[in-house]
Order: C-alpha cells, then sequence, then structure tokens
C-alpha cells in the first residue's frame, strides 16, 4: 500500500514537534536540576571538623580566633553558596573519627587525598598542592639527606611528610619518629631528641618566620594534594558545593589572596624559604597575649571538675554502699563497674562518649556530656573503693552497740558508721578531686577547650612550647593548692 505525500508530511511534523518538545523539556529541567543542586545546601548549618595544629592552615590568633588557610577558605566559600558552619578543633585524627561517627559533617585539616582514605570518604576538588620539605636546627652541620645516616628525623602521624621520610629512610639509614602534633615535631628537633623534621613546605616556612629556630635545607618533594572530606557516601550537597565555591573563589581571585596572605612568596614555589624570624616578644609579652584564652581554659577545666567531681561522688557513694550491702547482685553490679573503669583508660571513655555514642546510636552528644560523663564514670569507680574501704574501716562493734541499743541497720549507719567513715574517706576523697583537675587535661584529645587545650593552640601559633607550658604549670598549681585550700576548709567543718 502506497503512502500519500500528505501522510508522510504529517508523520515528519509529528516527529519533528516530538523532537521539539523533548529538547525543550531537557533545556528547561536541566537548569531546574542544576537550581536544585546550588541551593541544596543553602540556610543550612554544618559541622566542620579540623585539626588543633596545624599552622599556617589552622591555627588561633593571639584574640583566640580560629583563622588560616583552610579557616578562610571554608568559611569564604561558605559564604559563597549561602550555608553556615560551626567549627569544632579536634585535632587531626579525631577530626577523621567525627566525619567517620557522624558527629561532623565534614573535615578539612590539610588531609592528602590519598587511595587508602579514598576508601573511607570522598574529597572534594584539591584546594592545595603539598610538597614535603626537610629542615634542621640553624647550627646544624646537617647539609642533605645524606648526612641523617644512623640518626633519628621526626615527622607528623599520617601526613605527607611522614611518608616522604619512611620512603627515604631504607635509602639514606635514619630512623623516622612520628609524632601526633606539629609543635612536638619542633620541639623534638630544637630539643635535640631528632636532627631533622620532614614536613610541608608552608608549615615549615611559617614556623621559621614564627622564630622555631630552623632552616630549610632541601628542595620540595612534591606530595599529595588536599582536600575538603566527608563520609563515604554522605553529606554529597555539602562536597559539590565546596567545589563549586572553590572554583568561584579561583575564578575571582580570592584564592590567590588567602594563599599569599599566610604564605607570602612560597604560595606556589615551595622554595626554601631563609626568611628572618621577627623579633621574639618578651616572656610577660606572652603572658599578657595568653592570659585571656588561658583564663577561659582554666574556667572550663574548673567546671568540668566540679560538674564531674558531684557527679563521681554520688556514683561512689551508692555503688560503695552496694559493696557493703551484703546483697550478691548489688555486689557484684559495683565490682563489674569498679572493675570496667578502673581496668581501662580514660581517653578510651572519652572518644567512645564523643564518638563511638553518636556513631552507634546516630544521637549526637555534647562534647561537655562526654566530657563530664568520661571522668564522673572514672572517678566514681576510685571513690566506691574509698566509700567501701572508710565503711569497713569503722569497728563494726559500733554498729553492733547501734543494734543493741534498739536503732535499725538503716539508722545505726546513718547516724553511727557513716559520719565516721566520712572522716576516714575525706582525705581519699580530696585527693581524687585534685586528680580530676588533672585528668580533665586529657579531653583536649576530643577537643574540649580546657586549660591544656588552649595552651596548645597557643604554642601551635608561636611555637614557644616550653614558656607556655611552663605558664600552664603554673596556673595548675596555684588552681591545684586553691582548691586543695578550699576541700580542706570544707572538710574541717564537715568534721566538727
Amino acid at each position: 500500500m502506497g503512502i500519500s505525500t500528505r501522510s508522510l508530511q504529517r508523520e515528519s511534523t509529528r516527529l519533528i514537534l516530538g523532537f521539539v518538545l523533548c529538547a525543550l523539556a531537557l533545556f528547561v529541567a536541566l537548569p531546574t536540576q542544576a537550581r536544585a543542586d546550588a541551593t541544596a545546601v543553602q540556610g543550612k548549618t554544618y559541622r566542620i571538623a579540623t585539626d588543633t595544629t596545624f599552622a599556617p592552615f589552622e591555627y588561633r590568633d593571639s584574640g583566640g580566633d580560629l583563622v588560616g588557610i583552610d579557616m578562610d577558605l571554608l568559611r569564604a566559600i561558605a559564604e559563597e553558596e549561602g550555608f553556615s558552619v560551626e567549627i569544632d578543633s579536634l585535632g587531626f585524627n579525631a577530626a577523621l573519627q567525627a566525619v567517620t561517627s557522624g558527629t561532623a559533617d565534614g573535615a578539612i585539616a590539610g588531609a592528602s587525598i590519598t587511595e587508602e582514605r579514598k576508601q573511607s570518604y570522598d574529597f572534594s576538588d584539591p584546594y592545595f598542592d603539598s610538597g614535603v620539605q626537610m629542615a634542621v636546627p640553624e647550627d646544624s652541620d646537617i647539609t642533605g639527606y645524606e648526612d641523617l645516616a644512623g640518626k633519628t628525623v621526626t615527622a607528623k602521624t599520617g601526613a605527607e611528610g611522614e611518608a616522604v621520610a619512611k620512603e627515604l629512610s631504607g635509602q639514606y639509614g635514619f630512623d623516622v619518629y612520628s609524632v601526633d602534633q606539629a609543635s612536638t615535631m619542633y620541639q623534638l628537633v630544637n630539643s635535640g631528641n631528632a636532627v631533622a623534621v620532614f614536613d610541608d613546605y608552608p608549615i615549615i616556612a611559617y614556623g621559621i618566620t614564627q622564630g622555631n629556630g630552623l632552616k630549610i635545607i632541601t628542595d620540595k618533594v612534591q606530595g599529595s594534594s588536599y582536600g575538603f572530606l566527608v563520609a563515604k557516601g554522605q553529606n554529597q550537597d555539602l562536597l559539590d558545593a565546596f567545589n563549586e565555591g572553590l572554583a568561584k573563589l579561583k575564578a575571582n581571585g580570592t584564592y590567590d589572596q588567602i594563599l599569599e596572605k599566610y604564605l607570602g612568596d612560597t604560595a606556589t614555589d615551595g622554595s626554601a624559604d631563609t626568611t628572618q624570624a621577627p623579633s621574639k616578644s618578651s616572656f610577660f609579652d606572652l603572658v599578657r597575649t595568653s592570659w585571656p584564652a588561658l583564663m577561659e581554659g582554666l574556667k572550663n577545666t574548673v567546671t568540668i571538675t566540679l560538674i564531674s567531681f558531684a557527679l563521681a561522688l554520688s556514683i561512689g557513694f551508692v555503688f560503695g554502699l552496694f559493696r557493703v550491702s551484703g546483697n550478691l547482685a548489688l555486689d557484684g553490679i559495683a565490682r563489674i563497674y569498679v572493675w570496667l573503669f578502673r581496668g581501662t583508660p580514660i581517653l578510651v571513655w572519652a572518644f567512645f562518649f564523643y564518638f563511638g555514642v553518636p556513631q552507634l546510636t546516630g544521637a549526637s552528644i555534647s562534647i561537655w556530656v562526654a566530657g563530664c560523663l568520661t571522668l564522673c564514670l572514672n572517678s566514681g569507680a576510685y571513690l566506691t573503693e574509698v566509700v567501701r574501704g572508710a565503711i569497713r574501716s569503722v569497728d563494726p562493734g559500733q554498729m553492733e552497740a547501734a543494734r543493741s541499743l534498739g536503732a535499725s541497720a538503716a539508722l545505726a549507719m546513718r547516724k553511727v558508721v557513716m559520719p565516721q567513715a566520712v572522716k576516714i574517706a575525706m582525705p581519699s576523697v580530696i585527693n581524687q578531686l585534685i586528680i580530676m583537675v588533672k585528668d580533665s587535661s586529657l579531653l583536649l584529645a576530643i577537643g574540649f577547650g580546657e586549660l591544656l587545650y588552649q595552651a596548645q593552640q597557643i604554642y601551635a601559633a608561636n611555637f614557644r612550647v616550653t614558656e607556655t607550658l611552663a605558664i600552664v604549670a603554673v596556673i595548675y598549681l596555684v588552681a591545684i593548692s586553691l582548691l586543695t585550700f578550699l576541700a580542706n576548709v570544707a572538710a574541717r567543718r564537715v568534721n566538727v
């Protein structure tokens, strides 16, 4: 059967019209999808984890504000893309763990993009091309890798510098000692415990400008690139927004301005920087500039210690009574509690409560709550044994005499045994309070802003580790002495 010309024209018209409509639909749909992706993060607030001591990428200035290349880039991208960020300064390993557990939405901490890390995280486009150099003390006679045979160098755990150092160690016959913080590396070299440090060239260059007493003696070894990261398969909108914002900053010149602000002439070439350090301020100037941050840390230390101590004392009292109750079930519960918390490190519980609980339950937990739980449960185990021992130390005849006069067991315990047990336990209780003050410093591992954490922030920026820690030691000594005095006054009033 033949097909008429008019029929062919109608079919052709339908096909052309269908094609046009499809093309029009795609033309309309694609921009809409793009707009949807672009606006997916707008108005949202994301929690971003970062390192504590990685100047010039993240550190605190003299006013206590978190600044650096990573911080400026993140804030500029957030402003460009219309979202907000809450930044948690946790430490490098803790920052990655926070992303894994869901405590943080993402992390920016000078993290090298490696195949191994890609197994657990999704990375953004690179925002900085790294490179590693070696530095030695200014008076060192080491001139290159060949002078390192039989000696020890230091590098930061998990960083590109560590990978380069370990790769070269076999060829040149030196040992690599890895530490968790950049400031610790430089202190090892200056104290003579290591002869050289391997680190990313911007960090070494910045340290030299701050007077860390080192000099660069090698050219840059090309390393991996840094990237912003999120958990594998999570927060894709945030990752896309970071990439889009980064591209915009590079296009409008803001990216170059940020690098120039912190790196100067070393921003792109990584050449050995022999910039002379500025004149060093006096010790008293250091005290004056660091005092506000240290006082904030002291306030946090005292606050969390007192709250945790009150809770620990209650826990210790209850479980101490369980231990002397004569009830096998209650005694068993108390024994297990004491065995568990006395037999495990505080840091394990700090990480568990702050990172593990959210990962297991899906519910976030405040750093204050995590810190209080860590301290009170650990100290409560020791106070349980203090209470048990104090009660057992009271002459059993006291209880028997009270019962013979018609008092119930509960009344005899409350009126006769416990007042004497309190007097016996008081020195050990005060001692536990002092231990808690010092144990609170371990919470810096999860980013709690206590006294030692604040000190860490200070010497990470100025590299004056010994002087800063000396100031902190004096503050601890005065604070603990004052708390001891007040506790002894309270004890005398209780024992009257």
